[in-house]
């Protein structure tokens, strides 16, 4: 009598008490946007943050990591030099603790008038092959954004504009995005950006985005532990089975 009263209640206690699913993100392969080095810009400060934030990435079935600090001359002035040091810290620290991930070093370029002139003066670090990963105002379209990226590929590289969806002075003509693809660009989904955490604005962009077919890689942008931890809750919303279906070019970038 007492199990047919309070069995269904014990049920629902055990169930409230297992642990989530940690959403899995094999599908991807790559991640090719993050900030893992530690304490060159706005993402992981420490070694130890970083130790962690990698090891959320291996228990949401990333393979390979290509890990992307700033290079925005008033805030982050990296250089190849400074990230590559920092990079060979990193992957040195996560083979000594047995992290099995592939790892690289590359940049988000900030485009401004230093980096246009960077462009002339050395070798960028890229994504993949020719492909360079740059980002600029949330705010308003730089007046230089036409001519940098013609230069960029003029130059040999292929543009990937990280995080479209994130920028608001595009939102009130989606047009912008397609014009952006016509220039030669790719286009680079923070997955964040579609659960809504950058804001329901953000998030109806970019699922716009994606029913148009307008992507072709997804990030993480992950920084800290906090995105981690919405990162691995995706699986519990309506979009994921949207992710999953979606030809992001990711599988590519695995070594």
């Amino acid at each position: 009598m007492w199990e047919k009263w309070f069995g269904k209640k014990n049920k629902n206690n055990d169930d409230a008490q297992a642990p989530k699913a940690i959403t899995d993100f094999s599908f991807l392969g790559a991640d090719m946007h993050s900030h893992f080095v530690p304490g060159i810009d706005d993402g992981a400060k420490t070694i130890e943050d970083s130790l962690l934030l990698l090891r959320g990435m291996v228990d949401m079935g990333f393979k390979t990591i290509i890990t992307t600090p700033h290079t925005m001359i008033d805030f982050y002035p990296n250089t190849t030099e400074t990230i590559q040091n920092g990079f060979e810290l990193l992957k040195q620290v996560a083979a000594e603790n047995n992290i099995t991930l592939s790892l690289k070093a590359a940049s988000e370029y900030y485009i401004d008038e230093s980096f246009d002139a960077l462009i002339d003066k050395q070798p960028l670090l890229t994504i993949y092959k020719n492909e360079v990963l740059v980002e600029f105002s949330m705010l308003y379209e730089p007046p230089n954004l036409k001519n940098v990226l013609f230069k960029l590929l003029t130059n040999g590289y292929k543009p990937i504009i990280a995080h479209p969806e994130r920028y608001l002075s595009f939102h009130k003509d989606i047009d912008k995005y397609t014009e952006l693809k016509d220039r030669g660009c790719l286009l680079q989904l923070n997955l964040l950006s579609i659960t809504g955490y950058y804001g329901k604005n953000v998030g109806a962009v970019a699922e716009k985005l994606l029913a148009n077919k307008m992507y072709d890689y997804c990030g993480s942008d992950a920084h800290h532990e906090k995105h981690i931890d919405h990162l691995k809750n995706i699986g519990n919303t309506k979009v994921y089975d949207l992710l999953r279906s979606y030809p992001f070019l990711n599988n590519r970038l695995c070594f």
